[in-house]
């Protein structure tokens, strides 16, 4: 499997359009494929719908971290119990990469140490394995670095896998248990009787079903506002990079000032940029500046604003808002978000990780790839029933820590469509409060 998954390569996942099912989900990224596969477990009668590949956006382009550390207080106990689960679903899916290599943020300063306490004081609760390293310590652990940190803070039990192997492994997983996944087959719009869903209408015909999950990361706001549901969610540029085989450094994933770095199971590491992303200017940008101006002015540099997004992106000026059921809809027009990279910060961060580490000699980029990363005025995604749709649930927003949280949020999802309790306290990512008066509260910026 090339990587990361796009448009041109062929699909895996046919299927017969089914008449009825009891869940639609729409959306091939790790949480709807989760959410089917948990439904499949229980004998719910499933359907996946993806416009284009599953995995062929974020959810094959992320840097394969499964991390507690640094999440938001509230999305602990979530991640705690999706890296509980990875161990199990890696034995059922087959090799995905899964290694248990800890995850280090590299403090330059003792300002920053002192966030990585305040971080740790706050998740004492929930146990998890994190603790502060000092400096001495922090070069025990890269000996061979170059550059000198006075501090991190360590989470020895968290995890990495390879996320364009791991979403189609567990898809197929979630078929053999009985789940069904249709590609290339985009939902135009949710059908509609009395105001709550009745079925989903996809571009290959109507499926009859009360209960809908959507799970379209980037896209998931321009289905909504079709609907006139609005959520301020924007799609920020990532680029990353992958190196040709160097010897290992450190094990795990580690981010400082300049860059992040990921031991590879193909003996390279993925690159990325620190607190560096891009945003296209569209008309939801307009909208939603407002409720992000608390995160931009937080960290005014670490966003880089373009004056407008490619043809056919979901904020793209010339992107349709309103379109029927029997017209070709936006999510056919893309059928994989495939953003080009920003070269100068590939060449930059190639030139950074050999600075860092100057016994690897010259550092070779072998490709490199950009995602769009949906993302919420808060810092944390939405996960809630839909109350102006009823039968419609939300999981989206993720904000770029879907990857390793994505097994628990396919089980609160599967909960919530079959109409049972969530088993988490999901009141910091409802919906409203975005409506409802409520203060917003930024995750943490570590």
């Amino acid at each position: 499997m090339s990587f990361p998954i796009h448009a041109g390569q062929p699909a895996q996942f046919q299927a017969d359009l089914p008449q009825s099912v009891d869940v639609a989900i729409i959306g091939g990224g790790i949480i709807g494929v989760m959410t089917l596969w948990e439904l499949a477990k229980a004998g719910v009668r499933a359907v996946l719908l993806e416009k284009g590949r599953v995995a062929g956006e974020q959810s094959s382009r992320n840097w394969g971290w499964i991390r507690a550390q640094g999440r938001d207080i509230a999305e602990l106990p979530i991640v705690l119990e999706a890296q509980a689960m990875w161990p199990a679903l890696a034995k059922e899916a087959g090799d995905i990469g899964l290694r248990q290599t800890g995850t280090l943020y590299l403090a330059k300063t003792d300002d920053e140490i002192d966030r990585y306490r305040d971080w740790l004081d706050q998740a004492a609760p929930y146990q998890v394995s994190s603790r502060i390293l000092t400096g001495d310590q922090v070069a025990a652990h890269m000996p061979k670095a170059a550059r000198r940190w006075a501090g991190a803070l360590y989470t020895p039990a968290d995890l990495r896998a390879e996320p364009w192997v791991t979403v189609p492994a567990f898809a197929r997983a979630a078929v053999a248990a009985g789940g069904t996944i249709i590609e290339d087959c985009a939902v135009r719009l949710l059908s509609l009787e009395g105001g709550r869903v009745t079925g989903v209408i996809t571009e290959k015909g109507l499926i009859r079903t009360n209960a809908v999950v959507l799970a379209g990361g980037a896209w998931s706001s321009l289905l909504l506002r079709r609907h006139g549901v609005s959520i301020p969610q924007l799609s920020v540029r990532a680029t990353v990079a992958q190196t040709e085989s160097l010897p290992e450094i450190y094990a795990g994933g580690a981010v400082d000032h300049k860059l992040a770095w990921r031991r590879r199971e193909d003996g390279g590491y993925s690159l990325a940029p620190s607190g560096f992303h891009e945003l296209f200017v569209g008309p939801d940008a307009f909208r939603a500046l407002r409720g992000f101006a608390p995160q931009l002015i937080k960290d005014p540099l670490g966003t880089r604003f373009l004056p407008a997004a490619p043809r056919g992106y979901p904020d793209a000026w010339g992107t349709a808002r309103r379109w029927s059921g029997d017209q070709i809809s936006p999510f056919e027009k893309m059928r994989v978000l495939d953003p080009a990279p920003n070269r100068a910060k590939v060449a930059q961060l190639a030139k950074d990780f050999g600075q860092t580490f100057p016994d690897l000699g010259t550092v070779r980029i072998k490709s490199a790839w950009a995602g769009m990363i949906d993302t919420m005025p808060d810092v944390v995604p939405v996960v809630d029933d839909c109350a102006a749709l009823p039968g419609l649930s939300i999981c989206t927003g993720m904000c770029g820590h879907g990857f390793g949280i994505g097994p628990a949020m396919g089980r609160i999802m599967a909960r919530l469509a079959t109409g049972k309790e969530a088993g988490h306290d999901l009141h910091r990512f409802r919906l409203s409060r975005f409506s409802d008066g409520s203060k917003l509260t930024l995750g943490p910026n570590l």
